[in-house]
Order: structure tokens, then C-alpha cells, then sequence
């Protein structure tokens, strides 16, 4: 059996090694360290296909599936535009103001939709905007993917990992915006005014052509009103069903698909188009993730993993918590903030079977997992997103330049974050 951990465990290391060094892609990298995985835990007999089946947790797929699926559908209408090209003109050509527009705007889509959706939609209307006004669009991207990652902390649904932690812990949407909507708006107006610090010589540059963009009408952007229209109101009646759903009894993966099978018997599309604009590598990639991690729970790794932090669990309860938000985000600057979560979900659900109080821990890996993700060009999948469509421009954003500006974002989102975070603790 120790042989089989250790084997576990180097499968798992080096599918987040090639997941970091990005010299495969990542889909490929999950199903290949999934398949291992079960390949191994046959040979060894310690995990078997229903095993691995068992694994994986659809609560999260289905949610995902079925935010896609509205997104997917919103998509073509033109309603992402729109709001981009109306916050250029109310921008009125000022840098400043149009940071802090396109800042709010991507984070406040983020809430609600998953945040790489939300920047694939807005950042190239956002070069577009810059390109007219004739400025480096550098600012806004990166000020757009760190405020999404670190605005979707807020809710359930606004970031993968806390789609993973709330199926995981049972924790609702009114938990997330009772506990981590304070803490998160505190910390995005502190990135937000860091940002404007970071990028003052950039912002300080009046553009040129201010009065092309004030010409830009954002009612041609928006193709299908009338589609837009009805899957705005099935989005917010979805929305309004995640306050509720645990009085309801209803789980957030029966409220998205709900509300998808709505939205598409109203809207009735081209059903083919639609299931074309849906990310199932993500879905695909969560899915093995899962099943590596299941086969590192069957191995024995996580148990072992669990009583060495037993010890450290003994250490007061705050500055543990403090401690989970600082190691997890480092280990999310360094790999993508998905698999560290899922990783880590099992550890602390054995820290509670072992007596620790465990719901503090939650919104510790939450915080850790969302404000990590800024340290590095890849620590989160809006940051790469970001940096691949730099590239079509005159300033493609480099590892060097997300350094200098990602990681002071990190360092003070994450000290914010513990220092808000020891304050309400009992709260958590």
C-alpha cells in the first residue's frame, strides 16, 4: 500500500507539474493522470472504475454545465458588448474612469457567471475600445482578469473553486454573500486603488482619440434584444432561486440545469451552435481531477496528509485558518487555483472527521484559492485567457509584467483578506 501511495502521489505531482509548465494541455494532462490512476489502483486493487466513478462530484459539473449553457446562449446576442461599448462611452475617454467601468463591470458579470466566461466576452471588446482611443489596452486586461478572480470570490457561482467548496461543505449562496461578500469588497476596493497606483503612468496618458469612442453606439452591439431579454430573466430567476434553494431543498446543480432547459425550450436555438459554445475541456478537466484525487483518498495520501496537519491544527484556531489562506495561495500562484482546491477539499473533510471545527477552514481555502490565483500569469485560467489574447496586440502582457503587477495584488489582497478574516472569525 505504500508503494501504491507513492505512486499515487508522483502521478498526481507531475499532472500538476505539466499543468504548470503548460507543456501539455491541461484536458490531455487530467485524463491521462485519471487514467493512471485507475490503471494503477487495479493493479495494486485499491481503486476500482466504480471508485472512480464514485469520485467524481456531478453536484459541481451539473452547476457548471448549466451556467454554461445560459452563457452559451447569451453569448451571440451581443448583450457582453453591449455593456462593454456602453462603459467606453461612459468612460468619456478618461483612463481612470474607464479602469474602474470595465474593473466594475467584469467583476459584477463574475459574481454570477463563471469569471473566464465573463473575460473571454469582454477583453477583446475592451482591446477594441483601446485600440480606438488609441492606448495600451495592458491596464484593463490585467486590471479585468485580477478583479474578476478576485470578485468572484463573492458568490457560489462567480469562481470554479467555489463552485467545488460549496458542493463540498454544503454551503449555500446566502452563505457565500453572508461571509464572503464583506470581506470580499473590502478587498477588491484594495486591489482596485492598487491597481490605479500600480498603472499610474499608463492611466496618466490622455488618449488621443477620445472622440471616436463617444461615437461608438452600444445599441448596434446588441444583435438579439428580444433573445437577451429572455435569458436575462431565466438568469435572474435562477439567481433568485440560489438564495433560496437550501430552504427548497433543491441543490445549485438543479437550479442551473433548470433554468438551462428553460432558457432553451424558450429561446429554442440552434442547438448544435449552442453545445459548440459550451467548454467541455473544463468540464472534462474537473471531471479527471476528481478521479485523481479519488485515487489519492483510496491510496491512503490524504489520510496521511491529514494526520500531519492534525498537529498543526493544534496551534490556535485563527492563525491556523491564517496559515490554510497563505499556503493555499501560494500554491495557487504557482499551479491553477482548480486542482489545489479539489486536492484539498478531501484534507480538510478529514481534519473535521478528526474532531476539528472545519467550517472556518472553508472560507480560509475560498479566500486563499480566489486571491492566490492573482500571484502569476498562471494561477488562475482568466489570467491566461488574458495574457493569449495579449498577444494580438502591440504590448503582449509577459510573466515579468504580471509579476510586477499581479503579485503585489496577491501580497495585499491576501494580507487584507487574514487581517478581516482573524477579526470575524468567529463569525465564520
Amino acid at each position: 500500500m505504500i508503494l501504491a501511495a507513492i505512486l499515487t502521489s508522483l502521478i498526481f505531482l507531475l499532472s500538476l507539474w505539466l499543468i504548470f509548465s503548460e507543456r501539455l494541455n491541461r484536458t490531455i494532462t487530467s485524463i491521462a493522470g485519471a487514467g493512471l490512476m485507475v490503471i494503477l489502483g487495479k493493479v495494486f486493487d485499491f481503486y476500482s472504475e466504480s471508485q472512480a466513478i464514485a469520485a467524481v462530484d456531478f453536484n459541481t459539473l451539473g452547476l457548471l454545465l448549466g451556467m454554461m449553457i445560459l452563457v452559451a446562449l447569451l453569448e451571440p446576442t451581443g448583450f457582453f458588448q453591449y455593456l462593454a461599448i456602453w462603459t467606453g462611452r461612459a468612460s468619456r475617454g478618461r483612463p481612470v474612469r474607464l479602469l474602474v467601468l470595465l474593473g466594475t463591470v467584469t467583476t459584477v458579470l463574475s459574481m454570477f457567471l463563471d469569471n473566464v466566461t465573463t473575460i473571454v466576452l469582454i477583453a477583446p471588446v475592451t482591446i477594441l475600445i483601446c485600440e480606438i482611443l488609441g492606448v495600451s489596452p495592458t491596464p484593463y486586461l490585467i486590471a479585468e482578469a485580477l478583479l474578476s478572480d478576485t470578485g468572484g470570490v463573492a458568490t457560489l457561482v462567480g469562481d470554479p473553486p467555489n463552485v467545488l467548496i460549496g458542493s463540498a461543505a454544503g454551503l449555500s449562496f446566502t452563505d457565500f454573500l453572508t461571509h464572503s461578500l464583506p470581506v470580499v469588497v473590502v478587498v477588491w476596493l484594495t486591489a482596485l486603488f492598487l491597481l490605479r497606483y500600480l498603472f499610474r503612468r499608463e492611466l496618466a496618458v490622455r488618449p488621443p482619440k477620445v472622440k471616436a469612442v463617444l461615437k461608438l453606439n452600444p445599441a448596434e452591439a446588441l444583435d438579439d434584444w428580444k433573445t437577451a431579454r429572455r435569458v436575462l430573466i431565466v438568469l435572474a430567476a435562477a439567481i433568485l432561486l440560489f438564495f433560496v434553494h437550501h430552504l427548497l431543498h433543491l441543490s445549485p446543480a438543479f437550479v442551473a440545469l433548470s433554468a438551462a432547459a428553460v432558457a432553451l425550450v424558450w429561446v429554442r436555438p440552434n442547438i448544435n451552435e449552442t453545445l459548440r459554445r459550451i467548454e467541455w475541456s473544463v468540464l472534462i478537466f474537473f471531471g479527471a481531477l476528481f478521479v485523481m484525487v479519488g485515487g489519492l483518498e483510496a491510496a491512503g495520501v490524504l489520510e496521511t496528509l491529514v494526520r500531519a496537519l492534525e498537529h498543526a491544527a493544534a496551534i490556535p484556531p485563527v492563525l491556523f485558518g491564517v496559515l490554510v489562506i497563505w499556503v493555499v495561495a501560494g500554491l495557487s500562484a504557482v499551479v491553477d487555483n482548480v486542482p489545489i482546491t479539489i486536492a484539498l477539499i478531501p484534507v480538510i473533510q478529514g481534519l473535521g472527521a478528526s474532531g476539528v471545527d472545519i467550517d472556518p477552514l472553508w472560507w480560509a481555502l475560498a479566500f486563499g484559492a480566489g486571491f492566490g490565483g492573482n500571484g502569476t500569469i498562471i494561477g488562475s485560467t482568466a489570467n491566461i485567457v488574458v495574457a493569449t489574447l495579449s498577444e494580438k496586440t502591440r504590448t503582449p502582457i509577459t510573466s515579468k509584467l504580471w509579476n510586477k503587477r499581479g503579485l503585489p495584488v496577491m501580497l495585499a489582497t491576501c494580507a487584507v483578506a487574514s487581517v478581516l478574516y482573524a477579526i470575524a472569525f468567529p463569525l465564520f
